[in-house]
């Protein structure tokens, strides 16, 4: 049921790219929430996200002449360090890439 939502959500989940070697392209999760305590928080002073969904893998690393396969997968939502990664815009639409060894953990 979750990926109905995914393939009509918009256009977005269709950015052309490739990552390299043991990196993964990540849409960040938006916080949904306004009000802490009362308070408006801003876009501009929340904390970056630390959850994202994975829209692209790369083939993986190689290790002693042998390519070492990924092991996250497309569409996984995962949990990443919060200064990780570069931060890119691509289709008016912000990513980051970051490294397979910087995700903590698969979330679900």
């Amino acid at each position: 049921m979750g990926t109905v939502t995914k393939s009509t959500k918009s256009t977005k989940s269709r950015i052309k790219i490739q990552p390299l070697a043991d990196r993964v392209v990540v849409r960040p999760l938006e916080d949904t929430e306004e009000m802490r305590g009362g308070l408006y928080i801003p876009d501009t002073a929340k904390e970056k996200p630390q959850q994202g969904e994975i829209i692209a893998i790369g083939p993986g690393r190689f290790e002693k002449g042998e390519r070492v396969p990924m092991e996250l997968k497309q569409g996984q939502k995962v949990l990443f360090g919060k200064y990780s990664g570069a931060e890119i815009t691509l289709d008016d639409e912000e990513v980051l890439i970051i490294k397979e060894s910087d995700v903590l953990a698969v979330i679900g």
